[in-house]
């Protein structure tokens, strides 16, 4: 009986084996779903391209922050490195002043900024996010300026106050602080860049 119950055992232990684990689907940002299945399609039918790889596509974004009221306050500067880390999810670099200026009381070395440079599925994540969550929140926002491409097909816009971003608690801020965002893109003339972010769902002026 015994040498019954073990032969009718290894079948099933093969049959084990061979089941396969369930494949797991690698996560895609909305924002890039949208850009490959409607804006590609659409700046085509706009501009003519003859090649794929003229398609204009955001590469990277930039976030700066300038911290000259509390460049000499080391805590004061951990706080706003954590809040814009909350903002953006990636660690802040500091940037150090190149030259010293007297009359600002800045020396060579010191801490007089942050930055961030976003790309790849954290940079659609973000932009997804300011879009549709941080620039409603803008008090009296009526669109964003269509007047700030730098003619190289790059856009740029400042934020007064970063209690726009939802992972900021007002009643836990220091200080409120603005910043720089930078929209790089691969657009040769802003036009293209304009309907490009357009396309994605920046909220331009009418």
């Amino acid at each position: 009986m015994a040498e019954k119950k073990t032969a009718a055992a290894k079948p099933a232990a093969k049959t084990a084996k061979t089941e396969k684990p369930a494949e797991k689907t690698a996560y895609q940002s909305r924002i890039r779903e949208q850009y490959i299945n409607e804006v590609v399609p659409a700046l085509n039918a706009k501009f003519g391209y003859k090649n794929p790889m003229q398609v204009p596509k955001l590469v990277k974004i930039v976030i700066s922050s300038g911290l000259g009221d509390i460049k000499d306050n080391a805590k004061s500067i951990q706080i706003a490195q954590a809040e814009l880390k909350q903002i953006t999810g990636q660690q802040p670099v500091l940037t150090k002043a190149k030259k010293s200026v007297a009359n600002f009381k800045v020396r060579e070395g010191m801490t007089i900024g942050l930055k961030v440079t976003l790309r790849g599925k954290m940079m659609y994540d973000f932009y997804d996010k300011f879009v549709s969550i941080a620039l409603p929140r803008v008090r009296d926002f009526r669109g964003v300026s269509t007047d700030s491409f730098d003619g190289k097909g790059n856009y740029c816009m400042g934020v007064k106050e970063q209690l726009i971003f939802p992972e900021i608690q007002y009643d836990q801020v220091e200080k409120i602080r603005g910043m720089d965002i930078c929209f790089v893109t691969t657009a040769k003339t802003d036009e293209e860049a304009r309907e490009l972010l357009r396309a994605m769902g920046m909220p331009f002026k009418k």
